[in-house]
C-alpha cells in the first residue's frame, strides 16, 4: 500500500464500484457474500504485498465470518439477515483491529469500544495520511521515472474533476432555476450525451469515493495499528466501597430470594395458577415472561458494573463479592426458566410467532452467558467477559439461522393446529391461530407449507387453511414486476419457486377474487379467506 500508493488508490475505488454494482436499486441476495468475499480477499493480498502476515488468531474469525455470510444468501428472515449482517461487520471490524496481533481473544468490553473509536478516527485520519506522505515522497525525488512522472500528474487531474463535478451540478441546478432560457440550453447540453440521470450519477460517484476511501482507511489502520498488545489495565479505576457494592448486591440478592420464595407456585404451577387472583391465561403468560427477561438482562450488567468499579482490597472481600455474584446469577437463572416456561406456556395457547422465538432463544443464550459470567468471576478473569458476551452474541445469531426461524414457526403452529382437532382436551379453553400470520412470513416458510400442504394424513380443515395461504403467497408473488437481477440471488427464493411448482396444480382450486381490497381467495368449498395479513403478537 505505501509501495505503491497509486495502485492502492485505484484497488479501493475498484471496490467502491464494485459495491455500487452489486447493490444499487439490488435486494440483498449473494452479492453480499460476494463483496465481504472480495473486501476480505483484498485486504489480506494488499497487506501480505507489504510483508504484513495475518495472525493465526486472526483468522480464527474468518470462520464465523464465512458461516454467517453464506446464511445471508440463505435465509432470508429479516431479523435473522439483519443480525447475521451486523455480527459479520462487527467481526470484520475486530479483524482489522487486530489482523497482526491476534489479541482478540484477551479484548475486555472496553477495549473493543476504544478499538472501534480509533478504527473510526483510521477511516478518517488515515487516507490523509498517506496521500500527505505521497506527496512528501514525490517531492524529496527531483529524478521520478516516466510512470512516476504521469501518476504525480494524472492524480490531481482526477481529484481536480471528482471534486468539481457535485460543485458544477449544483450552480448548474440554480442558475438553471434562475433562467428558462438557460435551463433550456443546459437540458439540450446533457441529451448530447444521453445522461438522463446526471443528479443519480454524480450522488453514486460521490458514495463510491467516500466509500472507498473509508475503505482505504480500514486496511491502513490494519497495516499500521492492528500489531498493538492488549495492555493488562483496567480503563475505570475501581472507585465504589466493598460495603456499599456489598449493600447494593446484597438488597437485590435479598428481593429476588423473596420474589421466587413468594412467587414460586407460580413458577412452576402451570395452567393450575391461572386463574388464581383472576388473571387470564394471556395475562398469566404475558405478564410473567417479559419482565423477567428484563429483570435478568439488567441485572446481569448491575453485576458487570459492581464487578468493574467495586474495591476488593483482601481475599476475603473478593470471595464475599463471588458468593453474591452466584447468589444473584443462579436467582436469575431461575427467574429464566421462569419465564421460559410463562412463555411455552403462552406458545401453546396461541402458537409460535417471530417475536416469541427470538425471546426463546435468547432466553437459553442469556442464561449461558449468566453462567459464563460467574465462572469467570469466580476465576479473576473479569477480562474474558467481553469474549464471553461476543461469543454468546455469536451463538445467539447462529442459532437463529441454524433453527430457520419462519420455518420453524410453519412447522410448529402446523402441528398445534393438528393437535387441537384431534385433542379436544388440547383444544379447550386455546385460541385457534390465524393461519394469516403465515402470509406475513418470508420465503423461508414456503417450502414446510407446501410439505404441510401435502402431507397425506393432514385434516382437511387444516390444509384448506395451508392451501389459501399459499395461493395468497403465489399470487402477491405473480404480481411482482420487479425482476431481480443476479446480483440479488437467494437460495430462499429458488427453494420457494420450486415448492411452488410442486403444488401449481392443487392450487388452481383456489378461486383468487381482486375485484376490491383486500384480495380474497374462495376455497374449494366456498370459504373465503383474506389475503391482509392482520394478527396481534
Amino acid at each position: 500500500m505505501t509501495t505503491n500508493p497509486n495502485r492502492f488508490w485505484v484497488i479501493v475505488i475498484l471496490l467502491g464500484w464494485t459495491f455500487d454494482f452489486l447493490f444499487w436499486e439490488k435486494p440483498l441476495g449473494i452479492n453480499f457474500a460476494i463483496f465481504m468475499t472480495l473486501c476480505l480477499a483484498t485486504g489480506i493480498l494488499l497487506l501480505r504485498g507489504d510483508g504484513l502476515r495475518l495472525s493465526h488468531r486472526s483468522g480464527l474469525l474468518l470462520l464465523p465470518i464465512a458461516v454467517l455470510t453464506a446464511m445471508t444468501f440463505i435465509r432470508l428472515e429479516p431479523m435473522t439477515v439483519f443480525l447475521s449482517v451486523v455480527m459479520i461487520l462487527f467481526l470484520m471490524g475486530v479483524f482489522a483491529l487486530t489482523y497482526r496481533s491476534g489479541e482478540w481473544p484477551r479484548y475486555s468490553l472496553l477495549d473493543y469500544a476504544f478499538g472501534y473509536l480509533l478504527l473510526a478516527g483510521s477511516m478518517i485520519i488515515r487516507p490523509l495520511g498517506l496521500a500527505a506522505e505521497n506527496r512528501r515522497l514525490l517531492a524529496g525525488h527531483s529524478s521520478l521515472s516516466p510512470s512516476e512522472k504521469r501518476g504525480a500528474w494524472i492524480w490531481p487531474f482526477v481529484r481536480g474533476i471528482v471534486i468539481a463535478l457535485p460543485v458544477i451540478a449544483i450552480f448548474a441546478s440554480l442558475l438553471s432555476s434562475a433562467d428558462p432560457i438557460f435551463a433550456q440550453r443546459f437540458e439540450g447540453f446533457i441529451d448530447l450525451f444521453n445522461i438522463d440521470n446526471l443528479p443519480e450519477y454524480i450522488f453514486r460517484l460521490v458514495y463510491i469515493l467516500v466509500f472507498a476511501y473509508a475503505l482505504a482507511g480500514a486496511f491502513l489502520h490494519a497495516a499500521q495499528k492492528s500489531d498493538e498488545n492488549v495492555q493488562e489495565k483496567t480503563w475505570v479505576s475501581p472507585f465504589l466501597g466493598f460495603t456499599e457494592s456489598t449493600i447494593v448486591l446484597g438488597s437485590v440478592v435479598i428481593l429476588f430470594i423473596i420474589f421466587v420464595v413468594i412467587q414460586f407456585q407460580y413458577f412452576f404451577g402451570g395452567q393450575a395458577n391461572i386463574s388464581i387472583e383472576g388473571y387470564t391465561y394471556s395475562e398469566y403468560a404475558r405478564r410473567g415472561f417479559g419482565e423477567l427477561v428484563a429483570v435478568a438482562f439488567f441485572s446481569l450488567f448491575l453485576l458487570l458494573g459492581l464487578g468493574s468499579i467495586t474495591r476488593r482490597e483482601n481475599e476475603s472481600q473478593r470471595r464475599s463479592f463471588s458468593l453474591l455474584g452466584i447468589g444473584l446469577a443462579g436467582l436469575l437463572i431461575v427467574m429464566l426458566i421462569a419465564a421460559f416456561q410463562r412463555l411455552a406456556l403462552y406458545e401453546a395457547a396461541y402458537g409460535f410467532s417471530r417475536l416469541r422465538t427470538y425471546t426463546h432463544v435468547f432466553m437459553i443464550w442469556l442464561g449461558l452467558l449468566l453462567i459464563a459470567v460467574v465462572l469467570l468471576e469466580v476465576l479473576r478473569r473479569e477480562r474474558a467477559i467481553g469474549l464471553a458476551m461476543i461469543s454468546a452474541a455469536l451463538g445467539f445469531i447462529i442459532s437463529l439461522n441454524m433453527l430457520n426461524v419462519d420455518a420453524f414457526i410453519v412447522n410448529q403452529n402446523v402441528r398445534r393446529e393438528i393437535r387441537s382437532t384431534t385433542d379436544q382436551s388440547f383444544a379447550q379453553g386455546r385460541a385457534d391461530l390465524d393461519t394469516q400470520y403465515f402470509l406475513d412470513l418470508s420465503d423461508d416458510a414456503i417450502p414446510p407449507l407446501v410439505r404441510a400442504f401435502r402431507a397425506e394424513s393432514m385434516p382437511e380443515s387444516v390444509r384448506k387453511k395451508i392451501g389459501a395461504a399459499l395461493t395468497c403467497k403465489l399470487y402477491e408473488r405473480e404480481q411482482s414486476e420487479y425482476v431481480i437481477p443476479w446480483q440479488g440471488f437467494h437460495f430462499s427464493r429458488l427453494n420457494a419457486d420450486a415448492a411452488f411448482r410442486q403444488v401449481s396444480k392443487e392450487l388452481q382450486a383456489y378461486q383468487v377474487i381482486d375485484e376490491d381490497w383486500p384480495v380474497l381467495v374462495e376455497t374449494p368449498d366456498g370459504e373465503e379467506f383474506s389475503c391482509y395479513p392482520y394478527y396481534e403478537d
